[in-house]
Formats: C-alpha cells, sequence, structure tokens
C-alpha cells in the first residue's frame, strides 16, 4: 500500500513531463508541496491531470478516493471510523470494481513524489514479536516521479460542497519492495515519463490501461533506507536512521 510519501520540489516553479513543461509556482497545490504528506489527515496534495487535448494541469486534489454511492462527508467521516480507507485502489481491481471502474476508464492522473514511506517487518532475536521498522524509497537519480492515480468528483449533497478525490494505483512488489514490504507486498505504480504521459490520453483501451496499472518499476531504480521511528512527527522525517539489529536489504 502507500499512505505515506512526500515531495523535495517545493523551491522548483516547473516539472517536466516526458519533455513537456509543468507550471507549479502559480498554483495552491504548491502549499500541499511537502516532504511528509501522511494520507490519513486526509488533505489537498498536487496531482496532474489532462486540461484538454493538448495541455496539463497541476492541481490540488483530496486525497481519498470518494465512491460515488456516498452522498454526504457525515458518510465519509463514518467510514474513517470504521476503519475503511480509500487512499489506494489496486491494480488488479481498477475495471473490475464497481469503486474504481469509470474513474480508470475516464479519470486518469498523475500524482507527483519525489519518495514514499513503507515498513518493513522483522522479529530480532531478542524480541518475541515482530517489529516494524520504516523506510524513505526515493529514485536513483531522480528529483521526483509519477505514481498513478485515478480521480473522483464529490458534491455533498446535504452542504454542496465540491471537491475533486483522488487515489493512488498499486500493483505487486518488485524484489525490492517484497523484501520491504513482506507481508502485503505491494507497492505504488510508478510511471516512467513515457508512460505517464500515456496514462493520461483519452484513447487507451481497456487492455493498455490495464498493462500500465500493472507496471512493475524495476528494483534496480529504487533506494531504500531506514528513518526514524518517530518520523511522522520530526522536523527532518528523511534523515537516516540505523537500525543495528535489522539486516540489510538484499541488492
Amino acid at each position: 500500500m502507500c499512505n505515506f510519501y512526500g515531495h523535495k520540489v517545493a523551491k522548483m516553479n516547473f516539472i517536466r513531463l516526458n519533455n513537456i513543461e509543468l507550471e507549479l509556482g502559480y498554483i495552491a497545490a504548491i502549499e500541499e508541496l511537502q516532504e511528509l504528506i501522511n494520507g490519513f489527515n486526509y488533505g489537498k496534495a498536487p496531482v496532474i491531470r489532462k486540461k484538454n487535448e493538448s495541455s496539463y494541469e497541476v492541481v490540488p486534489m483530496h486525497w481519498e478516493f470518494i465512491p460515488f454511492w456516498i452522498k454526504t462527508m457525515e458518510q465519509v467521516q463514518q467510514a474513517r471510523r470504521q476503519g475503511i480507507p480509500w487512499l489506494n485502489a489496486s491494480s488488479e481491481k481498477l475495471l473490475e470494481s464497481k469503486m474504481f471502474r469509470d474513474a480508470a476508464l475516464k479519470r486518469r492522473c498523475l500524482v507527483l513524489a519525489s519518495h514514499f514511506f513503507e515498513w518493513r517487518s522483522f522479529k530480532p532475536a531478542t524480541k518475541k514479536k515482530e517489529n516494524k521498522y520504516p523506510y524513505c524509497i526515493e529514485l536513483n537519480n531522480k528529483e521526483y516521479f509519477f505514481m498513478a492515480g485515478i480521480w473522483q468528483p464529490f458534491t455533498d449533497k446535504e452542504t454542496g460542497e465540491t471537491m475533486d478525490t483522488f487515489a493512488i494505483v498499486t500493483t505487486k512488489a518488485n524484489a525490492l519492495m517484497e523484501q520491504l514490504h513482506n507481508h502485503k507486498k505491494r507497492m505504488p505504480v510508478i510511471l516512467t515519463e513515457k508512460l505517464a504521459e500515456k496514462w493520461l490520453q483519452n484513447d487507451l483501451t481497456e487492455e493498455q490501461i490495464k498493462e500500465i496499472a500493472s507496471f512493475q518499476l524495476p528494483a534496480n531504480d529504487m533506494v531504500a533506507f531506514t528513518i526514524a521511528k518517530n518520523f511522522k512527527t520530526s522536523i527532518s522525517p528523511l534523515e537516516a536512521f540505523y537500525f543495528e539489529e535489522l539486516p540489510e536489504l538484499i541488492k
């Protein structure tokens, strides 16, 4: 799964998508360019979507894909209290699920990131139970990358409030993430720039959508390092931290 990620591009005015320049500085989304975005805060984050046939836009969206059958924010709050997360969308279910199918066909987007966070489970010899160790995962020689996403408009039928919501698409873990996210063995769908631009096109067939949604970035393109267990409240969440009892990942 992918419930925590972040950016290191806050001081940039532009990003590039397959040689297409996208402006960041003039949009409200710049306020959401943070080193740590906690999905369970249910805030906004910058998302790239197609504006028209020849251009794209970067817009702030609510990170929590609210299904079409939800009519009010009170129902959203109730789902949260029941522990129902809507932060991710499984690539295997995109076109089979009533919740995701329409968005997968018509409203695909890209989620801008510089890194994401995940936990590795390991039982030290001195412990009776497994401990969870947090990692930060980045791409080699990439300041930012694009995760596949889908988005959904939402209108609160009681208040009239409207907002666009999104989920990050996940797929089976690659060789690195299998060791790290070693129970559920999932990872976000991180796309090459070519695939990222293709993901936004309106003329994709269902087979093309399935193919891109199941893309697995090679493990060699990624680097992972341990961070402090309190990284979610730290002023330096990306600072590396060494756990003596934890064996190294196999490269």
